[in-house]
């Protein structure tokens, strides 16, 4: 115990310089300077929905455009959702609410950029898969090898965290403290049905992602709207003291305490990049893979996975917890670090539904990042020692799932913290970097978007 309570001091002592102002300024300011460069590409969300729903077969590619975007969705719309807010309010405040969703905003301008770069500079091995990313830009690029390998090599010891342990371990809790069951048969469970997923590949994964995804998110969208119908007398309330407490301290009902801008904003962008994945360069590895005509198509659907995942469910679940907080000041949140132990206390407060719609949401939730983040973790693996790494890497990875139960939970979040910020330090290099890039090839494809006939539009740079 003493050993594992050393490790997280000095964890947590790592995190507070990862994700100090300057991490936080560099993130939020790549995410405005983004925005501004491709002149607000955020207006372009509802031609980017309805991209996302149209096959584009003709075009080069393992797996459809919506697939690549529910493989990601996978891996963004995972505990970080539910658990990663409550955090995010437990500890920095209903204030972090805010910035989780200001994150998300601003945000689709840097997956946008993220995944068109990832197509723009994918390449095709000898067995004819496409391979994309941040590691593939930065060399390709930017002629910085050194630095794509230590994004790769971030990538693939960040998936054992955020993409295995910490999405297990959130299962094994909810089920713990719900239904007392052990966590270690859950650990199990839970690698056993990975593995027969994994070893499939990427169309193995893309194909579950594309039946599980709708479900889960439409399941637990349909679920808060539930539960803000119960809390409707404090909707307006809660909206009101999370947008407040995000610059200032202060109490609230039930409990509430916001902790000042500098805790809810690194909280709240913190738990938005960890629900997001926008500038972390993760999601734009399975859009590399995707059937796309141009990079501006494939990036407009990227684009669309942090609209869901945070302008939407994020928000709603923020709401949900402080509404039902405040709702029900019976709920002590003043000695509660542990977002998961928060969510399940508000989440409980409402008859029937609650504690259903709570275990389904995290169960489903997590298992889906476990899915998507295995496809991320064996492409940068493989980035680093080639293909014949990539049984190792899933054997790993697999046990990596059973074993997650065994490990602390405030631990295994600060420890994919502080790869989430390792990984994020190179990607938005080269988002910057290659800034003058991504402006250019919006230029060109932004406009032909809708054309049926492939030979009217214009060439792919190479």
């Amino acid at each position: 115990m003493n050993i594992l309570e050393t490790i997280q001091s000095i964890v947590t002592s790592i995190n507070d310089v990862l994700w100090g102002p300057p991490m936080l300024i560099l993130l939020f300011g790549t995410h405005l300077f983004l925005t501004f460069r491709t002149g607000f590409i955020q207006k372009k969300i509802l031609t980017a929905i309805k991209l996302s729903v149209t096959k584009d077969p003709d075009s080069e590619g393992d797996i459809s455009q919506f697939g690549a975007l529910t493989t990601a969705l996978a891996s963004t719309i995972g505990t970080g959702n539910i658990i990663g807010v409550g955090t995010a309010v437990a500890i920095g405040g209903p204030g972090a609410v805010l910035w989780c969703w200001l994150t998300g905003v601003f945000g689709i301008a840097t997956k946008y950029a993220e995944a068109l770069i990832a197509v723009k500079y994918r390449v095709k091995t000898k067995d004819g898969r496409m391979l994309g990313g941040a590691m593939y830009a930065l060399e390709r690029g930017l002629n910085m090898k050194w630095l794509a390998v230590l994004f790769a090599l971030f990538a693939t010891i960040a998936s054992f965290g955020i993409g295995s342990m910490v999405q297990t371990n959130a299962i094994a809790s909810v089920w713990k403290t719900n239904l007392n069951f052990p966590g270690w048969i859950v650990g199990v469970v839970c690698a056993l049905l990975a593995a027969a997923v994994v070893f499939g590949g990427v169309k193995a994964i893309s194909k579950v992602c594309e039946k599980l995804v709708p479900f889960m998110a439409i399941f637990y969208v349909i679920g808060c709207v539930i539960i803000l119908g119960y809390n409707y007398d404090f909707i307006i309330p809660a909206i009101k003291t999370i947008c407040v407490m995000a610059f200032r301290p202060g109490a609230a009902v039930g409990g509430l305490v916001g902790s000042g801008i500098m805790m809810a904003a690194r909280y709240g962008i913190a738990r938005g990049l960890f629900s997001n994945e926008s500038g972390m360069g993760s999601a734009p590895i399975v859009a590399a893979a995707a059937q796309t005509r141009n990079p501006v198509r494939q990036a407009l659907v990227s684009a669309t996975g942090t609209f869901w995942d945070t302008v939407v469910v994020c928000a709603m679940t923020g709401l949900v917890l402080v509404s039902s907080i405040m709702k029900n000041p019976n709920i002590d949140v003043r000695n509660i670090t542990d977002g998961g132990e928060l969510t399940s206390l508000a989440f409980a407060q409402i008859p029937y539904v609650g504690k259903i719609i709570l275990i389904v949401g995290i169960v489903s939730f997590a298992f889906s990042t476990i899915l998507g983040w295995a496809y991320y973790g064996e492409r940068c693996a493989e980035y680093l020692g080639g293909s014949k790494v990539l049984i190792p890497y899933r054997i790993l990875y697999v046990a990596s799932i059973a074993i997650a139960p065994l490990i602390t939970l405030n631990l295994v979040w600060d420890l994919a913290d502080a790869f989430n910020a390792l990984m994020a330090i190179p990607n938005l290099i080269a988002l910057l970097l290659l800034s003058k890039v991504i402006v250019k090839e919006t230029k060109t494809y932004i406009n032909d978007l809708d054309k049926k006939d492939m030979s009217e539009i214009p060439t792919v740079g190479k």
